[in-house]
């Protein structure tokens, strides 16, 4: 699998970003599948999405993120969908912290936040290597279980409707 590193800011990140439930998660302009069908479900807690927030502004690194390249300028979230949803869904003023959202910070703290660059990897190569990849580096972090690691593998329509249930 070939892996090229790059930088990306909030910014250009929540450009264009829409959650529409089944329908999917995107943002970076619509280039950038946020929660392919693989992902699970947002299942950060608020005090987990409110650090990440606190991080981004303390310039605090994040972490890598990965990215699956799937066309020539489209991508998938490998690793790192709860960071960037926490933070799409912050900018989109779908929640506050400590009573303040994005909306009510000053045009200083709303430029830092944007102005922050997230260390990116994308990564190319086959199916079989991107499902090995995405199993790989899900080992830390919030756990998945056995059966979201099967999701993984085993993906369409049927998963999609197990998941409401």
């Amino acid at each position: 699998m070939k892996i090229t590193k790059t930088e990306i800011k909030i910014r250009d990140l929540v450009q264009g970003y829409s959650d529409d439930g089944e329908g999917g998660v995107y943002g970076y302009g619509g280039r950038l599948c946020i929660r392919p069908a693989y992902q699970r479900e947002f299942v950060y807690k608020d005090k987990q999405r409110d650090q990440v927030i606190y991080s981004i502004q303390h310039q605090w690194p994040l972490g890598l993120i990965y990215w699956a390249k799937t066309g020539d300028d489209t991508y998938e979230v490998l690793d790192g969908q709860q960071r960037i949803i926490s933070i799409c869904q912050y900018l989109n003023k779908d929640y506050s912290i400590n009573c303040r959202f994005f909306h009510n910070l000053t045009e200083e703290e709303k430029e830092q936040l944007l102005d922050y660059t997230i260390d990116v990897r994308i990564c190319e190569g086959t199916e079989k290597e991107k499902l090995e990849w995405f199993r790989i580096i899900n080992v830390a972090g919030a756990v998945l279980t056995e059966q979201e690691l099967l999701n993984a593998a085993y993906t369409g329509k049927w998963l999609a409707d197990a998941k409401t249930y």
